[in-house]
């Protein structure tokens, strides 16, 4: 299975995203597997009203453009490159 942010393979479970947050009425509503990365950099970016209103998509979400710095980035990583940073002992997230 891909991550549909990054394109890159999931490996293992990955992380579920709901397109609308759970505390903004999407409890049953449509959820998106993400690499851990992807889905920590969604919620940095974006408030939960953010997320509810205008980001309640795959394709909005990608159409952002800190998102897209960040799929481009991200892109060229290793597809565990987010547990293998923890490994490191690497804090400073992305950039």
């Amino acid at each position: 299975m891909n991550c549909p942010v990054c394109k890159r393979e999931i490996i293992g479970n990955g992380s579920k995203h709901h397109l609308i947050p759970v505390l903004k009425g999407g409890r049953n509503g449509e959820i998106v597997v993400l690499h851990k990365v992807c889905h920590d950099k969604i919620h940095s970016v974006f408030t939960e009203r953010e997320l509810q209103v205008k980001y309640n998509t795959v394709e909005k979400l990608l159409e952002h453009e800190e998102i897209i710095a960040f799929v481009k980035w991200v892109s060229k990583k290793p597809n565990d490159f987010y547990d293998s940073s923890k490994k490191n002992n690497n804090k400073s997230g992305w950039r």
